[in-house]
């Protein structure tokens, strides 16, 4: 028996059609049965919790009743406690996490993660090394385990150290700014956080697992900012130039003025592929050389300084003038050139992007370990965006008179014939 081409199609046509409306009127049953359970009130999420243990433990937790638990172990065993013998082992304590510790060998530790669904990841900072895991919460007690052994049990054999060194490349970017002589070794836990989970039962863990395993810390010499500058001489015909000041402290009010100048003299197009219109930057840099150059402010603020400066992106025979087209417009500002409009629009800035990364559970957990390692506390968002709003046009003109007088820091990579020295600035 033979069928037309066209009653074939027709009939398979038919028969997806009929598949999709089952699939159509099985996707409403089912979202008019979740409607039916939405009605039902679920807990609502708590404010966020901060103790402080007597073994020294600073806990913050913020249950939200999720199924899925954020933990994190904020460390003060940043680069910046590094001294000149041991320079890099920040570095190699966190590739060395996953390695054997005195209750699990390496695979061990893999094994078990894999099974029970979670994850373990290991960041570093100047300041500090933040220790993450993510799982379960019917798993969060075999997780906190592994967090603590893998932080503070540690056995680092010989054969396997060694294979880490050769990994390890050693940032010393921030040796042209500051100089400490301090210590990295710092084996009590001096700061912990975790999302979903009550605050109670972390507390009972905390006790429990680091009652036995606190240690002196050390004594932290305050930074000191020196400035300098650093020149890399090769082929590139790209110059990749950065021109930085002392900043302010992180959670100052003299780092908000520095937060919201940075956004007033441009931190990049905030449209894909767009241009910049309202950066200070890159309309001076447009004004100067007739031609778009790429340019940003940066600001950084740690637990006793900050940097601030502007980095800019040349062809190697318009880089001086790109530069000092970069500095001309902080000194702008310093002399009182900044409208009202460019401050409520770098505010609108700092109150938006602030506001969309804590929306980020990895973020916000970040920004409460930050906060309590810091200063055994946190701030609520409505209170840290008031924070935003007292800022004044003569704070931001200070902020800026700061960068202008004071002494400079610079870093220059590429052809850099045509790029100015530091102390021309």
């Amino acid at each position: 028996m033979f069928y037309h081409k066209s009653c074939v199609v027709r009939c398979v046509l038919e028969n997806w059609k009929n598949v999709l409306l089952q699939k159509r009127c099985y996707a409403a049953a089912r979202s008019v049965e979740a409607l039916k359970f939405s009605t039902t009130a679920s807990p609502a999420p708590q404010d966020v919790q901060v103790s402080k243990l007597t073994n020294g433990l600073v806990i913050a937790s913020l249950e939200n009743h999720s199924p899925l638990c954020n933990v994190g172990l904020f460390v003060k065993a940043g680069s910046r406690y590094e001294t000149a013998e041991n320079l890099g082992v920040s570095h190699v304590l966190r590739l060395a996490a996953n390695l054997t510790n005195k209750n699990a060998s390496g695979l061990k530790i893999c094994r078990s993660l894999e099974a029970l669904g979670g994850s373990l990841s290991v960041t570093s900072s100047r300041e500090t090394m933040v220790y993450t895991a993510t799982c379960l919460r019917d798993h969060l007690e075999l997780f906190l385990e592994t967090l603590v052994n893998v932080t503070t049990a540690q056995e680092f054999r010989p054969w396997e150290v060694s294979e880490l060194t050769s990994r390890v490349k050693i940032d010393r970017e921030c040796e042209a700014f500051f100089t400490s002589t301090s210590c990295v070794c710092y084996t009590v836990i001096p700061s912990q956080n975790i999302l979903g989970v009550k605050h109670s039962v972390l507390r009972q863990v905390g006790e429990e697992l680091l009652s036995d395993r606190r240690g002196p810390g050390v004594a932290t010499d305050k930074s000191v900012y020196r400035g300098g500058e650093l020149r890399v001489q090769n082929s590139d015909s790209l110059v990749h130039a950065v021109i930085a000041s002392e900043g302010g402290v992180m959670g100052s009010a003299e780092a908000n003025a520095f937060s919201v100048l940075q956004r007033i003299l441009g931190t990049g197009p905030h449209v894909k592929r767009g241009s910049n219109i309202t950066s200070k930057l890159s309309l001076g840099i447009g004004k100067a050389t007739a031609q778009p150059f790429s340019a940003a402010a940066f600001n950084t603020s740690y637990s006793d300084s900050g940097l601030f400066g502007v980095y800019t992106i040349a062809q190697a025979d318009l880089a001086g003038e790109v530069i000092h087209a970069a500095i001309a417009q902080v000194r702008g500002v310093a002399e009182g050139n900044v409208t009202e409009a460019d401050m409520t629009r770098a505010k609108n800035q700092v109150t938006a992007e602030y506001l969309m990364s804590v929306e980020s559970s990895d973020v916000l957990m970040e920004e409460i370990g930050a906060q309590t390692l810091t200063t055994a506390a946190y701030q609520l968002p409505h209170t840290v965006l008031q924070t935003t709003d007292t800022v004044t046009q003569e704070d931001v003109v200070k902020a800026a008179k700061k960068f202008v007088d004071g002494k400079k820091t610079m870093a220059a990579s590429g052809q850099l014939v045509n790029t100015p020295f530091v102390d021309e600035f």
